[in-house]
Order: structure tokens, then C-alpha cells, then sequence
């Protein structure tokens, strides 16, 4: 679809909103003061399928943050356990309020997560949930025809199911050192045959619908969509990337590939699109305070969270959105997000792209905590890293200047103790070798080596200030 196409579809979804909000009320008297905007006020949005007709919330649920018992998630808390008790009153306010679309896999919370999936949605009737999880042999391990069945097999045991609704082919388009993009396709999904083994599956009603996400080489992406196209195999919906900030400005510093490109490539197909990674790794609701002031100003009592979710919300070939909701908060405020979704207006979405621009001129590592890299062969808590030297560039808090200055030193003292607050030393960046064990299973192609290297000159040249 065309940009000025897209507008146009926002400006009629708007018009439409706009009607709503106030047709009841008198002349010249407006619904509610001006500058506060009430979500959550109707019935979730649903999509449908072309493909199936399933009636999908535009809220999906993603099982990637579970919550522990000890607080927070196992990133917080490694050696924890999944907090099943919380996952349970989790998805059942998730579906008492509409959402249906459950997203998990093989490879989240270290493997835990399709098992607690299975227990809280084996409370519920099978038919009121599309239930999503992913063929993830990433691991040479796993490539063997037999070993990416037993994936398989294992997962609807674990998920307590005899089908599932959407099986992706999970995080192609990487490499590896000894493969590049095309070679490890094959070898995960072509010269073990697995990938006819799942369009026989589906045909024997096992899989309702098959498709995959999308991460890396886009030349991966182009190739299963002319794939599509000769007919030699159906994608009945892709998952891809799709926020404010990656719509136009993917491609900078020559990473990643426009969000732009990828729905309307999908879009003139007519494949719907699951969107994940709507907040940037949490980033796109952890905006710099300049940014912020800009958001609020527009409408003081919206978080910057909800804008990006309306934003990857509002094409109209977007099935779904995924969000990791690990705490109950979360969940409420993105269910009455889309309660019912108020779509971009093109006046809105010109402010975002706006705010887009600001945003990646910011010198981020672009991490979304995916922990696609971890575990560190040397123990280094690589997201942490990451997320510290994030925080202190979006906050507009890196101690950069003259060193005599107070700002300055106060900066630079809150990042240096921060640092060794949030990670421990010998999971510091000091410690990479330079092995790149992590770059290959980074969907972002961030060289993580190059990145922790350079923090950690920063961090001691800081010292050395000291």
C-alpha cells in the first residue's frame, strides 16, 4: 500500500471514531475536556482471517516475559520458576476480556513457557483461543528431521492440544558463521524436509494455519513470498516487525529492513500480518523526557506505551499485535487500548513521524531484549548491558561535556555505580572476547561484540576520570 493510500485509511477510520465520540452531545459542547481521551470504553477490535474466517482480538497474547515467583521475569531472576498461579489469573482476565490469540514457543522462558501455556488454557474450551507457538530448531541439534518432528510433538503435549491454530517457521531470514541466510533456511526447514512435513500436517488438520516470522536477511523474506506467489507454498499469515520507529527508519546505520516495505509486500498479497516487537523492546515506552513532554502535550493523561500499540494496530491487514505482558497492569492497559481501537489520524501519525526521527537520531544499541543471544558462553548479561546504556542515552543523561562540570559528574557517577548495580562484574562487557557466538542469533544483525566493546571503553574512560 502506498503511503498516501495508508493516510487515507487512517483519515476514514478517525472520521468514523469521530462521529462516535460525538454524536449524543449538544451543540458546541464537547464529550469530554479537551485533551483527555477515554480508552477502554467498548468491546475489544477483532480482525478476521481471509484465510479461515477465525475472529481474532487485536490484542495477541505473547508468552515470552512470563512472570516468576520471585518478581519479575527470569531475566530478573534466572533461577526462578514461572509464577503459574499469576499466569492463570493472567489469561483468564485476557479472556473475559476479549483477547483470544495466544502466542507462545518451544524456546521462551528456557523452555518453560509452552508448559505453563498448556496449563492455563487447558482450564479454558478449546475453541475460545487460536493458539500460536513456532517450529524453533535454531540449534544444529535440532535440524534432523526426527528431532524437529519431536519439537513438534512436544509442543502440543506440553501445550495439552491435539492441533494448533498458527505454526510459524520461527526467526528465519539469520545466519550463521559457517551458513549465510539461505543456507541455514535450508538446512532448518529444506534438506530435512520439514517444512512439507508441516503442509501435510496441515492438511491433516493438525496445523490450521502455517506461516513464519520474519527476522534478518530480507532476500529470506522476498524468497518466501515469490515462493508464495509461484504457488509452491501457501503463507496463510507472516509475522514482522512493525512500530513508529521502524515504519520509515529501519534502515539506518544499514540495519533491518523498513516496516513499511514488509506490510505492504504482505499487504498486495493479501496475507495478514502479526506484528510483534509494536514497543521496540519496551524503548518506545521509554521515551526521553523531550519526547515525553511532546506526547503530553497532545494528550496529558495518554502513556507513550498506547500510542505505538494504536499505531501497529491501525492497517487494516494486521491480524494481531503481540505484546509480552509479564504484570497485570500491562495486560489491562493494552486491552483498553484496543477496547475498541482509536486508529492514527493521518494529523497523528505526521506527530509520529516526528517523534520517529528524534528517536533513532538518539546513538542507542537497537536491542529489544529479545535474549535470542543468551546465554553467554562467558556469562555476559549482554540485554543488561544494553538496557543501562539505553536508559541514560534516552533519558538525556549520559555524561558527555566538560568532565569539571557538576551535571557532568553527577552523570557520570550515576551511570558508573548503576552499571555495577544492575550488572554484576564478571558479567560485565570487560569480559568479551570477541567470540561471536551472540551475533548469529541476533534477528536485529546487531555485531554485539563491536557494541559491548565500545560501552566498555566508555565505561573506562569514565573511570579513568575518576
Amino acid at each position: 500500500m502506498k503511503r498516501r493510500d495508508f493516510i487515507k485509511k487512517l483519515g476514514g477510520a478517525a472520521a468514523a471514531t469521530s462521529v462516535v465520540l460525538t454524536a449524543c452531545q449538544p451543540h458546541n459542547k464537547p464529550i469530554v475536556p479537551t485533551g483527555v481521551i477515554f480508552d477502554g470504553q467498548g468491546e475489544m477490535t477483532y480482525r478476521t482471517n481471509p484465510n479461515t474466517g477465525d475472529r481474532v482480538s487485536l490484542l495477541g497474547y505473547g508468552m515470552m516475559r512470563l512472570p516468576v515467583e520471585q518478581g519479575g521475569t527470569l531475566r530478573d531472576n534466572p533461577n526462578s520458576f514461572i509464577d503459574q498461579e499469576l499466569v492463570n489469573q493472567e489469561i483468564d482476565y485476557a479472556l473475559e476480556h476479549g483477547v483470544n490469540y495466544i502466542d507462545t514457543a518451544p524456546v521462551y522462558c528456557k523452555g518453560m513457557s509452552e508448559h505453563a501455556t498448556g496449563i492455563a488454557l487447558a482450564r479454558h474450551p478449546r475453541k475460545s483461543y487460536y493458539l500460536a507457538t513456532k517450529l524453533s530448531n535454531f540449534s544444529p541439534s535440532t535440524w534432523s528431521r526426527e528431532a524437529s518432528i519431536n519439537m513438534f510433538e512436544n509442543s502440543l503435549k506440553e501445550l495439552q492440544t491435539d492441533y494448533v491454530d498458527y505454526l510459524l517457521l520461527h526467526s528465519v531470514g539469520g545466519n550463521t558463521q559457517e551458513l549465510d541466510s539461505e543456507g541455514l533456511f535450508n538446512a532448518r526447514y529444506m534438506d530435512n524436509g520439514i517444512l512439507d512435513w508441516l503442509v501435510e500436517q496441515k492438511a491433516a488438520g493438525r496445523i490450521r494455519n502455517l506461516g513464519f516470522s520474519y527476522h534478518g536477511d530480507v532476500k529470506i523474506f522476498d524468497m518466501l513470498l515469490r515462493w508464495h506467489d509461484e504457488g509452491r507454498y501457501h503463507w496463510d499469515f507472516v509475522q514482522i516487525q512493525l512500530n513508529y520507529a521502524d515504519w520509515n527508519f529501519a534502515t539506518i546505520n544499514g540495519q533491518g529492513v523498513n516496516s513499511s516495505y514488509l506490510y505492504n509486500e504482505l499487504q498486495r498479497r493479501g496475507i495478514p500480518a502479526i506484528i510483534m516487537e509494536p514497543l521496540l523492546g519496551g524503548r518506545l515506552a521509554k521515551q526521553p523526557e523531550h519526547i515525553l513532554k511532546q506526547m503530553k502535550e497532545r494528550e496529558p493523561e495518554t502513556p507513550a506505551a498506547r500510542w505505538a500499540f494504536r499505531y501497529a494496530g491501525t492497517p487494516d491487514d494486521v491480524l494481531t499485535v503481540l505484546s509480552g505482558m509479564t504484570y497485570m497492569e500491562h495486560l489491562i492497559q493494552n486491552i483498553e487500548t484496543y477496547s475498541p481501537l482509536r486508529p492514527i489520524t493521518p494529523e497523528e501519525d505526521e506527530f509520529l513521524m516526528k517523534v520517529a526521527e528524534q528517536f533513532v537520531k538518539l546513538q542507542t544499541v537497537p536491542c529489544t531484549a529479545c535474549n535470542y543471544c543468551m546465554p553467554c558462553p562467558y556469562g555476559i548479561n549482554i540485554p543488561a548491558i544494553f538496557d543501562h546504556y539505553n536508559y541514560f542515552v534516552t533519558e538525556g543523561v549520559m555524561p558527555t561535556g566538560n568532565p569539571e562540570a557538576k551535571e557532568y559528574r553527577h552523570n557520570r557517577r550515576n551511570f558508573l555505580l548503576g552499571y555495577d548495580d544492575k550488572v554484576p562484574y564478571e558479567r560485565q562487557a570487560s569480559h568479551c572476547i570477541g567470540c561471536n557466538h551472540c551475533v548469529e542469533h541476533c534477528p536485529q544483525e546487531i555485531d554485539i561484540p563491536a557494541e559491548l566493546h565500545r560501552i566498555d571503553d566508555f565505561v573506562e574512560q569514565l573511570k579513568r576520570q575518576g
